[in-house]
């Protein structure tokens, strides 16, 4: 039995379950958002804490280096009362504490949970509007249910769960697929999943310089790609990460997420709209990831009429922002040497209400890639997403270390939709991923076309990709739609028909025959013992 608990507290989904459960029972717990950043909040100072924990224990062990005692009260006064802590660790008064937190008596633990925000808010600058004040006792948990969350999340750390994982976007994608009512609509929130990220990374390699992300969400493409800069080039601080997002929830959690690993990161004053209020106006970017909202409604104002982004392109459909996310990451592109990768619904790629818009990106060369990703990667939805590559030089030159050849005039197709044969256990609704090698894969795919030595008129392969010309793109009425320009092989003709038929016949014969045998020693058994068979 104690094995069996052991296996479920190691198990990240097993803990949400119970506090999910635990909050759904719970009087006073409020909407989906406050169950939500309840949650969030106590993941957030439940590793804000661990990390804390972990810079005094390296800090004891530096002493301990220099020939000092890490007890002794004078050396105790000089660097614990208030360390510096060079890997950008926050030093937490004790209140703040998750040590304190988690052995407070459950009566007083709503009231210590916000002192701990409080104290955290006016002692860091960084994370000074990341909390509402009063979250846990405006709401008021039980003492017994806020106790028992608590105990849930103190089972959470990045030691069994991995320093590599976004682990506050996994709770936040875990709380959305659970609690959210339009989480499986088009227009809902998403988190995006690891291996989508990593997809998009790998790809554009955004290894420094600025990264841009309009609709940052939680933070997660911030995260999981400066995880990949770490295990590249091993430095963080080559990448400054710029971000907006207009949901007032979301857009502190991701401050909490970016501060807590130490990620530079200016995301606005508030949040707010990228379209109505672009808290980034005139600012360009080296990269662009993105991952918006699929086929979002409801983004028109009338401000945004004659907008400076539309200028060169046309005014976007107001019934559909597909068009006008894809025209405000290139309005904050590097003009000479830009690139962005982001996710849009499949419908972008045939739209005819955004037709002239596509025809202007083509013809400005502005349109890379495109690349077809696999159905049911996300967990809130199956939607069949599109993975964009927007470039602003494709004249050639080095990159990365690389020597690149002039792709003027040619996109790259690719169609990944038969690459399901990853699924994901033990999630509720059929989920597949991307493991590294096929991420590997697509993006040598991708580096390879774009190389010095390539001929990008012969470069294909059948159910996989294909380089294409525009003059071809404009004979299809310049669609992107990956299925017309890539070759499929028809199966069906690779069929021995008279062989097949002859095959299944053999095999009916077969059958018959078994059939007839089992009722005649059936009829035999039965006039043994007396009795006949109708």
């Amino acid at each position: 039995m104690a094995k069996k608990d052991k296996e479920e507290t190691l198990n990240l989904d097993s803990i949400l379950f119970k506090c999910r459960d635990i909050l759904r029972n719970a009087k006073n717990s409020g909407s989906f958002f406050e169950k939500r950043d309840i949650m969030l909040t106590l993941v957030f100072l439940r590793f804000l804490g661990e990390k804390y924990e972990d810079g005094i224990v390296v800090l004891r062990n530096k002493l301990i280096e220099e020939g000092l005692d890490p007890d002794n009260e004078e050396i105790q006064k000089a660097f614990f009362d208030d360390p510096t802590f060079a890997d950008g660790t926050f030093n937490l008064m004790p209140e703040a504490r998750w040590s304190t937190i988690i052995n407070t008596p459950a009566p007083q633990l709503n009231v210590a949970l916000d002192n701990a925000l409080k104290s955290i808010a006016s002692s860091t600058q960084q994370l000074k509007g990341c909390f509402v004040e009063g979250t846990f006792t405006q709401r008021n948990l039980g003492a017994n249910d806020i106790k028992k969350i608590v105990d849930e999340v103190n089972k959470i750390n990045h030691k069994t769960f991995g320093e590599e994982k976004d682990l506050i976007g996994r709770v936040y994608e875990y709380f959305l697929k659970e609690f959210a009512v339009n989480a499986t609509k088009e227009e809902g929130e998403f988190y995006t999943p690891h291996d989508v990220v990593q997809l998009i990374a790998t790809v554009i390699e955004p290894f420094d310089g600025t990264l841009y992300d309009p609709c940052c969400g939680s933070g997660g493409m911030f995260i999981q790609s400066t995880e990949l800069v770490r295990v590249k080039q091993g430095d963080i601080s080559r990448v400054n990460v710029w971000g907006q997002e207009k949901e007032a929830a979301t857009y502190r959690l991701a401050k909490m997420n970016l501060a807590l690993r130490g990620i530079s990161h200016n995301l606005g004053s508030e949040s707010d709209s990228s379209f109505t209020n672009d808290l980034h106006k005139g600012l360009y970017f080296d990269y662009i990831m993105a991952n918006p909202p699929f086929n979002l409604k409801g983004w028109w104002d009338d401000s945004l009429k004659n907008d400076a982004r539309w200028t060169d392109y046309g005014q976007p459909p107001e019934s559909n922002a597909n068009y006008a996310w894809i025209l405000h990451m290139l309005s904050h592109l590097k003009p000479l040497s830009g690139v962005a990768g982001f996710l849009l619904a499949n419908g972008a790629l045939g739209d005819t209400d955004a037709l002239e818009i596509r025809k202007k990106l083509i013809q400005n060369d502005k349109v890379e890639a495109i690349i077809i990703l696999p159905r049911e990667l996300f967990i809130t939805t199956d939607i069949s997403v599109t993975f964009w590559i927007l470039n602003q030089n494709k004249k050639g030159g080095k990159y990365h270390g690389r020597e690149l050849r002039n792709r003027e005039h040619q996109i790259l197709f690719m169609d990944l939709r038969r690459w399901t044969e990853n699924p994901v256990k033990g999630e509720q609704k059929k989920k597949v991923q991307l493991i590294t090698e096929q991420i590997q894969r697509v993006a040598e795919i991708y580096h390879e076309w774009q190389t010095v030595g390539t001929n990008g008129k012969d470069f294909a392969e059948p159910e996989l990709y294909r380089s294409v010309g525009v003059e071809e793109i404009e004979q299809n009425n310049w669609t992107l739609v990956p299925s017309k320009y890539i070759e499929f092989i028809d199966h069906d003709l690779e069929i021995d028909y008279p062989k097949e038929m002859a095959r299944i016949q053999q095999e009916m014969r077969e059958l018959m025959q078994r059939e007839k045998e089992s009722q005649r020693m059936l009829e035999e058994a039965f006039k043994g013992i007396g009795y006949g068979i109708d």
